[in-house]
């Protein structure tokens, strides 16, 4: 059994584990793909593109779709 000096490196080192794999644990790939994919709200009508915000979306459907007209809920934006 550990004694005095030993003893408190023994539980600063367990307790830096610890704390490296709860840090781990709160940002896995999956967590910050849905947190991604509930930022993308906005939906391009032609090619079903996903877009944060609709400046965004407004750039992409001039550039991508210069044929087609744009969406009446970005004219103004």
């Amino acid at each position: 059994m550990a004694r005095g000096q030993q003893k408190l490196q023994s539980q600063a080192k367990a307790a830096e584990r610890a704390a490296k794999q709860k840090k781990q644990q709160g940002h896995s790939a999956t967590d910050q793909k849905k947190a991604a994919q509930k930022a993308l709200v906005h939906v391009c009508a032609v090619c079903k593109a996903q877009m944060p915000d609709p400046k965004t979306y407004k750039q992409h459907f001039e550039n991508k779709h210069p044929k087609n007209e744009v969406p009446a809920e970005l004219k103004d934006v």
